[in-house]
């Protein structure tokens, strides 16, 4: 195999890819120690006092800085998508995921293209930061808190900004050349 190919084949490997794979690394290695703590306890965690009281200690622990960055990234990237959505003449963005079964598709598709590296870093975080707060990894809070602090200010974020974009654009007073 000659250089150029090798180096074609490696430029094919995207940050993307190398974030998502450590991610499915970090979670598989995680996972037997959170089956075994399941087998031994018979206490799964998720939505748990124990799970809500974590959150908190969250708030207080290494990363905390998250909460407010992953959220405010989640929300410029929501915008950006509603005014596309706007200009293309798309109904907002929950609206249209739960009424208009043509636009589900494109919809959803636009949103994973948008938010995948940042859902898989925020599923990074909350590994990284339960492992400095805890001393454990529990994955399946990873799997929820990560990508809920993600997906709930994008949605909104981007629903509201579609709203906006189109009652700015149906409102804007035109220029008449006499």
């Amino acid at each position: 195999m000659s250089f150029t190919k090798c180096r074609a084949g490696i430029a094919r490997i995207s940050w993307s890819w190398i974030l998502s794979g450590v991610v499915i690394v970090m979670l598989i290695a995680a996972l037997p120690s959170a089956i075994v703590r399941v087998i031994r306890t018979g206490d799964l965690y998720l939505f748990t006092g124990q799970f809500f009281h974590d959150i908190f200690a969250r708030l207080s622990g290494p990363g905390r800085m998250r909460f407010i960055l992953q959220p405010v990234v989640a929300i410029t990237l929501g915008i950006r998508s509603g005014i596309k959505d706007g200009s293309s003449g798309l109904p907002p963005f929950l609206w249209a995921l739960i009424f208009h079964r043509e636009h589900r598709r494109e919809l959803l598709r636009s949103t994973f293209t948008s938010t995948r590296n940042l859902v898989a870093m925020a599923i990074l975080a909350d590994l990284v930061s339960q492992f400095l707060i805890f001393h454990q990894v529990r994955p399946g809070a990873a799997l929820v808190l990560g990508p809920v602090l993600i997906a709930i200010p994008y949605s909104l974020s981007r629903a509201l900004s579609n709203r906006i974009w189109q009652w700015r654009h149906r409102h804007k007073p035109t220029a008449h050349v006499n």
